[in-house]
């Protein structure tokens, strides 16, 4: 791979202040100056459009197309909300770059605002991030001082936006963005039924846009560099392919779990998991060898040992039966561990952080939590197996059988577990070997 040269971990790298003074000395707000002096709204969304930018939130929908989704001509409010929830486990790209750099993330906000005509937008940050949340007020209050913010906000008549922070309760459900717009109307998080789409009626019954910090972090660049700079960095589409619009860009990687050097990297869309690894983990820790990799965050699946030349785009997780690249957040495991241990652990997080609307969800994360504690306390039968694949195929929006995305989340690291390591849940059956592990009147239950 060509030497790549950081853009979003710019100045983080270097340990720059987070000053708004300090931000402006090195180009920070030469975008939104670009924007309101040069370009109208429309324009700024076409940039992003054909830049191909993709939501880094987990979905990975095509930005500037999810802006078009607005109603034409609608008298407003229209509103911006921003996920800065980042419950995903392992993940942690969102807080390195509030905490770290918060003017990048605002001059995002105040960008993707201007492109969709937002007059508010609301920072929905997790409770726990503290220090995240501390540092954009500061960010947000340094704006208001300095005209970036408020009323005619660079001397542009018709150009007002007032950015709000909401923190969140830690709910790992406020990542999906009804979800999350209902949290922020002060109700329980239940996820929508859709249609309407947010963009039709979402915050308040309103227009709304939800993106992601590294999402509207990116558009910053965008704007100041072009779309053609964003295009020669990461992965094309595919030609044989038409629902492919490739994977353009730079990408904040998280790496942890058993690697000497845990960390989030920005590199381009596209580096093979082996790569990430080996050249920027450092190796796996204590000289061992690799079992299994989660490529995006639990909800993704697994890789095998086997399978770590696969790239990490938006496409290349999918062709070896994971969910998708989700956010990035790459987690290994070593040769030394128990799968029964991690697939236990993993059901408990999302029978815990299911919302309980659907019942395909609520029952079934709670099925296959009782069933894998039961091969984990040695008294698993072999068609458990069977039956957790068909519990993990059959829960879902892609099945057709909730409304949000948890169900697969919580499906798919369970029947990949399955089918790929199969053989070490069936001589763990065989065994009926009782793992040291806490007990499940310890998660609550």
């Amino acid at each position: 791979m060509a030497e790549f040269e950081p853009v979003l971990l710019r100045r983080i790298l270097r340990k720059a202040s987070v000053s708004l003074d300090a931000y402006r000395a090195d180009g920070g707000y030469r975008a939104l100056q670009k924007a309101v002096g040069e370009m109208t709204p429309e324009q700024v969304v076409d940039v992003v459009k054909a830049s191909g930018l993709r939501g880094r939130g987990g979905a990975g929908f095509p930005t500037g197309l999810k802006w078009t989704f607005l109603p034409k001509g609608h008298p407003g409010p229209i509103y911006m909300c921003i996920n800065a929830d980042e419950s995903e486990p392992c993940t942690f790209n969102n807080r390195i770059l509030m905490e770290e750099d918060p003017h990048q993330v605002l001059e995002g906000i105040i960008l993707s605002s201007y492109a969709v005509k937002a007059t508010v937008a609301y920072l929905y940050i997790r409770y726990e991030y503290g220090p995240a949340a501390r540092a954009m007020q500061q960010a947000i209050d340094e704006a208001y001082h300095a005209g970036l913010l408020g009323k005619n906000i660079l001397g542009k008549h018709d150009f007002h936006l007032d950015v709000y922070i909401h923190r969140g309760a830690g709910a790992y459900i406020c990542g999906e963005e009804t979800g999350l717009i209902e949290s922020l109307e002060g109700k329980r998080a239940w996820p929508r039924i859709k249609p309407p789409f947010p963009a039709v009626e979402g915050a308040f019954r309103k227009p709304t846009i939800v993106n992601n910090i590294e999402t509207v972090a990116c558009v910053t660049h965008i704007v100041d560099r072009g779309a053609d700079w964003f295009k020669s960095i990461g992965v094309p589409a595919d030609p044989n392919n038409p629902r492919d619009p490739g994977s353009y860009g730079p990408k904040l990687y998280c790496l942890s779990g058993h690697v000497n050097k845990p960390g989030v990297v920005e590199l381009p869309l596209g580096v093979t998991v082996r790569e990430l690894i080996d050249k920027h983990g450092g190796g796996v820790w204590k000289g061992r060898s690799v079992k299994a990799v989660i490529p995006g965050g639990l909800s993704m699946g697994f890789l095998t040992a086997d399978e770590l030349d696969t790239p990490l785009d938006f496409a290349g997780p999918g062709r070896v039966g994971c969910l998708g690249l989700g956010t990035a957040a790459v987690t290994v495991i070593d040769d030394q561990t128990n799968l029964v241990d991690v697939l236990y652990n993993i059901c408990r997080f999302f029978e815990h952080e299911s919302c309980g609307q659907c019942t395909p969800c609520r029952e079934g994360t709670g099925w296959m939590l009782k069933i894998v504690d039961r091969i984990r306390r040695g008294l698993g039968r072999k068609e458990d197996l069977d039956i957790l694949v068909e519990v993990g195929d059959r829960i879902g929006i892609m099945p057709g059988t909730t409304i949000c995305g948890l169900a697969d989340g919580a499906g798919w690291p369970v029947k990949t577990a399955i089918r790929k390591f199969r053989s070490e849940f069936e001589s763990y059956i065989r065994r009926g070997t009782k793992a040291v592990s806490l007990p499940l009147a310890a998660a609550g239950h």
